[in-house]
């Protein structure tokens, strides 16, 4: 246990060591980014808790189906550079929200703003559950609170110190201990059941009464698996912290190049987690689901290697958390207290109040996350993504990509009531996932607004 306590506390000093180091030693300079640091935040607050304990939790229950979140994410990387980087960087908004309300006016903005930061908010709280799993394991007699509150000092340290550079070149550092981490988790899986044919015989003989086919991504059903995927993809285009890499990106190319890299690097990383969570499954079938990869760790790892991987895994949790509060705070400074006063203009002023919300943020997020949150991590993580998704994602391309050619009122009605029919979808118990209708209804009352805009614009003499 000395080992293991040596180990977490030698990666958490590493990592938090370099935030620090990187966000004072960059601070006054040009906040534009290389590749490395462009891919690093984007790796940096996409990878964590649940593409890593969240992945391990439902592959637990479910098998492969729970590659969608790392897979997705590799996806919307691809989508995000080959299609979102260019108009994104040439919108002249500093945010999501600014380019939407730039073309359709200050409720449209207002509207997506407060539901896109809900969203995002949601996902905090995902981040949360996970590293109490983490800490739940290093110390189980903490109790819940103390592992929150914890969590939630190390998030707020994380970036308030090191800043957004700082957040990228950890996001470097982390990738890479991450690597090792669930690669070679995997691979130990691998070698303990005698390679790919003595695993796969494994997972066949795991006693399964609910019959779920475990190397199926669909295991889930296909509705809810692509679902999944989709409310991955779709959240991942509409949140502030995966923009504003593209955004500070030093040019076009170094911005698509480093979601390009993300693309790549993401998805073999909940291969990981998947081989874990079912090995666990199959070796220990009463184990609490969210405790599938710390268990692991701790099990069938060394002391100082088993410390390391923990603490890298804390961390990971962390950065995502924390990269996530760091987008909100841009938009709540930006998007939401711009409109009611203009006593926090300034750098400095700004830069401040973008520290205050992150704190307020967390700490909230620490408070609703004592209750019984906990069941399913990737849970809220899908929601979260699906929300942000709703709300932002048809009018956010109908102001990239079809500048002046939709009526206003209509993207006021697709930010809001996409949302409506998603929540409205989940009470109807829809047989597919209900973001798909969601997003049907913003798009379709996009299309009307492009109709109406067209019927109403008088026609060129020329046409």
């Amino acid at each position: 246990m000395t080992l293991q306590l040596a180990g977490v506390l030698f990666t958490v000093v590493l990592i938090l060591g370099l935030s620090v180091y990187s966000g004072t030693r960059m601070r006054g300079a040009p906040q534009k980014n290389g590749t490395a640091v462009t891919a690093g935040i984007i790796m940096g607050t996409l990878v964590g808790g649940s593409s890593t304990v969240g992945t391990a939790q439902l592959a637990y229950s479910y098998g492969m189906s729970a590659w969608w979140f790392t897979l997705g994410g590799g996806i919307s990387c691809l989508i995000l550079a080959l299609c979102f980087a260019g108009p994104l960087r040439h919108s002249g908004g500093r945010t999501l929200i600014g380019m939407i309300e730039k073309e359709f006016g200050p409720a449209a903005g207002l509207s997506a703003s407060i539901l896109n930061t809900v969203g995002t908010f949601i996902n905090v709280i995902s981040q949360m559950i996970a590293a109490s799993a983490v800490l739940a394991v290093l110390f189980p007699s903490m109790g819940l609170a103390w592992e929150l509150i914890i969590t939630t000092v190390f998030m707020i340290l994380y970036v308030v110190i090191g800043g957004r550079k700082g957040a990228g070149m950890v996001g470097i550092l982390k990738l890479v201990l991450l690597y090792v981490a669930m690669i070679g988790s995997g691979i130990l899986v691998l070698r303990m059941t005698g390679g790919v044919g003595g695993f796969t015989a494994m997972v066949r003989g795991i006693d399964n009464p609910e019959g779920v086919n475990f190397f199926s991504l669909f295991a889930r059903g296909v509705g809810t698996d692509l679902g999944a995927g989709f409310s991955l993809l779709l959240g991942v285009l509409t949140t502030q912290t995966y923009a504003q890499a593209v955004l500070s990106a030093k040019t076009d190319n170094t911005a698509r190049a480093g979601a390009l890299i993300s693309t790549f690097l993401i998805p073999p990383i909940g291969i990981g987690g998947i081989l874990v969570g079912l090995y666990m499954r199959a070796h220990f079938p009463g184990l609490l689901a969210k405790t599938a990869l710390t268990t692991f760790v701790t099990t069938y790892m060394p002391g100082i290697l088993s410390g390391i991987v923990l603490g890298t895994l804390f961390i990971a949790v962390v950065g995502t958390g924390a990269g996530l509060a760091l987008g909100m705070s841009f938009v709540l400074n930006e998007d939401i207290l711009d409109r009611f006063t203009h006593r926090f203009d300034g750098p400095q002023r700004q830069k401040f109040m973008g520290r205050v919300w992150m704190v307020l943020v967390l700490v909230l997020a620490c408070v609703l996350s004592m209750g019984s949150l906990g069941d399913m991590i990737l849970g809220f993580a899908f929601m979260s993504m699906g929300l942000r998704a709703a709300a932002v994602f048809a009018s956010l391309c109908a102001a990239l990509f079809f500048p002046g050619r939709v009526e206003r009122r209509w993207a006021v009605a697709s930010i809001i009531l996409g949302p409506v029919a998603v929540f409205a979808g989940k009470l109807m118990a829809l047989p597919f996932d209900s973001l798909f209708l969601g997003i049907g209804v913003g798009l379709l009352l996009i299309a009307g607004g492009a109709v109406a805009h067209r019927l109403k614009s008088p026609v060129s003499p020329d046409a």
